[in-house]
């Protein structure tokens, strides 16, 4: 690898000049984005103290929403914030912010709950007394033509995913550092993104997305003990089920990787998003998306249309 900065990555999208007005919910008020603010003695900007969605508009409604909110409420409910709303509460925020808008489809949603503003600057649960905050970011977002195309360069990092007793990858929380600095790694190495290992050293995840080979005809990844349990991974390995396609939550190596027919990244945003190369190492004998992950793509393009339809 080299020293030049990297070109892409998985969540890399088309240029929208209307992004730059767009309308976002905080705590119930629809302002400009240049009006959007919370206090710096928000738990989440002072410790990562939240948890967060990444859900997907098409044609006015939000794919597997019930999966992200069955997410959302067990995780926020694992650490302790009552996010002030039930379920039809947050739909209803979101097609308030939907309207606000004026979005339909191709539109990318990041919802945000802290644990709300602190009365010190501390970091006890307990100086959180007003309540939690929520934020609704929606852009117009369509995933770069380029990377889905010709796919994106990974490199394996140093940094891992921890074990659940230390901060459970499972949480998908505000405190990223972890994939932060294994960003970071990449990119310093050249690459788009990076491949992250588990604790005993096995192929786990990127910094960003889940992650699968395929090998011979078999769909690999990893057994999910580390990584974030996710929509979209959970909705392929379902397809791969039900369409007789051999999927396994494994542990696995670099050598199997390396050598490996096809690999994907899975992510709310990009659905799927082929991989290129490893660590220099070319994935495959193709360009771009293998067979077995085209087969995917259009299995999990119809299953987004039965759900939202």
């Amino acid at each position: 690898m080299n020293d030049t900065p990297s070109s892409h990555h998985s969540h890399e999208t088309e240029e929208d000049v209307r992004n730059r007005d767009i309308r976002i919910w905080v705590n119930g008020d629809i302002v400009h984005r240049d009006d959007a603010k919370v206090s710096v003695y928000d738990s989440g900007f002072m410790l990562g103290d939240g948890m967060w969605e990444g859900m997907r508009l098409y044609d006015g409604k939000w794919a597997f929403f019930d999966e992200h909110m069955d997410r959302l409420f067990g995780s926020c409910k694992a650490v302790g914030i009552d996010i002030g709303m039930d379920r039809a509460g947050v739909l209803d925020a979101l097609t308030k912010t939907v309207a606000a808008n004026n979005m339909v489809t191709d539109a990318h949603c990041r919802l945000m709950v802290t644990r709300g503003t602190k009365d010190k600057p501390f970091q006890h649960p307990r100086l959180s007394r007003s309540g939690p905050t929520v934020v609704i970011i929606i852009e117009h977002s369509r995933p770069k033509q380029e990377v889905q195309v010709h796919g994106l360069a990974l490199v394996t990092v140093p940094q891992v995913r921890g074990a659940p007793m230390a901060q459970d990858a499972k949480y998908n929380s505000h405190s990223k550092l972890n994939c932060v600095t294994a960003c970071l790694q990449a990119e310093r190495m050249g690459a788009d993104e990076a491949l992250m290992l588990d604790p005993l050293g096995f192929v786990n995840t990127t910094n960003a997305c889940n992650f699968f080979i395929v090998r011979k005809g078999e769909v690999w990844t990893s057994t999910g003990d580390y990584c974030m349990n996710g929509v979209t991974r959970q909705n392929i390995i379902n397809l791969c089920r039900a369409n007789d396609i051999p999927v396994f939550e494994r542990n696995y190596s670099l050598v199997d990787t390396y050598s490996a027919d096809e690999a994907f990244l899975t992510g709310t945003f990009g659905a799927q998003t082929p991989v290129a190369s490893l660590d220099g190492v070319k994935i495959g004998d193709h360009d771009g998306a293998g067979p077995v992950t085209q087969k995917l793509r259009g299995l999990y393009a119809d299953l987004v249309k039965q759900n939202v339809g």
